[in-house]
């Protein structure tokens, strides 16, 4: 049987582990509860990644946005690992491929959204085919003290009584002290381990500027430090992000939108550019960029007011960036 040392060798390509890994996994592994905090960058995802492939069956993680499922189960699986995920955006033909992979003992993990994981007939398919573990990823949704607060991660509640014994896992790079009690007492974790690191990170600088003819300050900003980057410009509204886009490219560069407002193949054409093309720069609502996390970003700007800072801020200490944005405030 492979030691986990030998999975993140063979398999993610990496010599050690890195921060508290060493100590989540073999602890996940042995069949034992973990809420595990650190920054991504932290490698938190390997924390259940590999506890899975070690034990027999699959592993169920819970994700909150679709792209982020999408780039994870795309990375695996060019790493070779069986992984998959089961949202709204897939096409019947592709739903129903994942669903005979998952009967017949084809996956090492299954991705989906806390919704779909709580439907009745969803649980007991689930308890007829017996995943090893579970892992809630950005916990900190279920904190109604946050502003990513998501009401479905309350009915996460239900794991333990409907799969006693298998180990959960509850992770997050963002967690104050009144949302990591909500994260163990709504998520009934309260006897799980927690692992913490420090959510310092020394690569993000925040800038704040008073408003002076934003778009103006926005095209001197690419200008001046990014010109030729691929980056992000947040904004706070839908129409906003769609003004935003139009400006940019009408003043020479090469700009898409990204909200919930646009039909699933046109927000997954965008991010698929995004994500390959160099250059190319995405206005985006806040909540939904959270999950393009496989690429370094040069920039992110926002031109929203002070309120809309704050999400962005907290969001923003749990992503990676190379050189983080003058905030235009």
């Amino acid at each position: 049987m492979p030691t986990p040392h030998d999975l993140l060798h063979t398999v993610f390509g990496f010599n050690d582990f890195i921060g508290l890994q060493g100590d989540v996994i073999p602890h996940v592994t042995e069949g034992n509860d973990a809420v595990v905090l650190m920054p991504t960058g932290g490698g938190k995802s390997l924390c259940y990644q590999i506890p899975a492939m070690l034990r027999d069956g699959f592993g169920v993680i819970v994700s909150p946005l679709i792209a982020l499922m999408r780039d994870q189960v795309a990375a695996l699986r060019q790493a070779g690992v069986r992984a998959a995920c089961l949202n709204s955006a897939l096409s019947m033909q592709e739903m129903n491929e994942v669903q005979a992979d998952l009967e017949y003992g084809r996956l090492d993990l299954l991705y989906v959204a806390p919704e779909r994981l709580c439907r009745p007939e969803f649980l007991d398919r689930l308890a007829r085919l017996q995943p090893n573990l579970f892992a809630i990823d950005e916990a900190h949704c279920v904190s109604q003290w946050g502003h990513d607060f998501r009401p479905e991660y309350l009915q996460l509640s239900i794991i333990p009584e409907r799969f006693p014994g298998v180990p959960r896992m509850a992770l997050t790079a963002t967690a104050d002290g009144p949302t990591r009690q909500d994260i163990l007492n709504h998520l009934r974790l309260q006897d799980a381990q927690i692992f913490a690191t420090g959510f310092d990170r020394p690569n993000i600088r925040y800038t704040v500027l008073p408003k002076d003819q934003p778009q103006r300050q926005l095209l001197q900003f690419i200008r001046d430090n990014h010109q030729g980057d691929s980056g992000i410009v947040y904004r706070v509204s839908r129409k906003k992000t769609e003004q935003t886009a139009a400006f940019l490219n009408k003043n020479g560069h090469n700009a898409l939108p990204y909200h919930a407002g646009l039909g699933a193949e046109e927000r997954h054409a965008n991010q698929e550019r995004f994500m390959r093309e160099e250059g190319l720069i995405m206005v985006a609502t806040v909540p939904s960029a959270w999950a393009w996390t496989s690429r370094t970003f040069a920039s992110w700007p926002t031109l929203n007011h002070r309120e809309a800072l704050r999400p962005t801020i907290r969001r923003r200490g749990a992503r990676d960036a190379t050189v983080s944005p003058p905030m235009r405030g």
